[in-house]
């Protein structure tokens, strides 16, 4: 029996489908949020990082600004699936949460959904949730996402 090592290791991958999408680290973005300063600034001045874009509606989710936290984290999560796509994922297979680059995307996807459900849109509060699921089944969980 062969041990799985290489970046499928640990996540579970199934070998006959996709490898896990890695996202490169964003140092810039995230060693500023990680400093405190303010998302919006990071985001004006990195508006590629789904990090930053997640930080905002995390925070206007939080302060009950769910429209506001709703356009954020659509915006983070576009901004993901296009860094998702640049580095080879075709809109399905395995996008690690363990993987901290991977982050700032679900975090977005993950309060889209939450707010989607707030503002009662069902379905697309389902397909954010599918869609965790599909990245990574730990994801959700992880993110207080029912």
């Amino acid at each position: 029996m062969t041990i799985p090592t290489g970046p499928s290791a640990g996540h579970g991958h199934n070998l006959l489908g996709p490898q896990p999408t890695l996202l490169p680290a964003d140092p810039g973005p995230d060693d500023r949020l990680a400093a405190g300063e303010d998302p919006a600034a990071v985001a004006a001045d990195h508006p590629t990082s789904s990090a930053a874009w997640a930080t905002l509606g995390e925070q206007a989710l939080a302060e009950g600004r769910t429209i506001a936290a709703y356009a954020y984290a659509r915006t983070g999560y576009h901004r993901g699936l296009d860094q998702l796509r640049r580095n080879g994922w075709k809109g399905f297979g395995p996008v690690p949460w363990d993987h901290r680059p991977n982050q700032g995307f679900l975090r977005a996807v993950a309060v889209l959904a939450r707010a989607a459900a707030t503002i009662g849109e069902v379905d697309e509060a389902a397909r954010c949730r599918d869609l965790l699921d599909d990245c990574d089944p730990e994801a959700a969980p992880a993110l207080g996402v029912e």
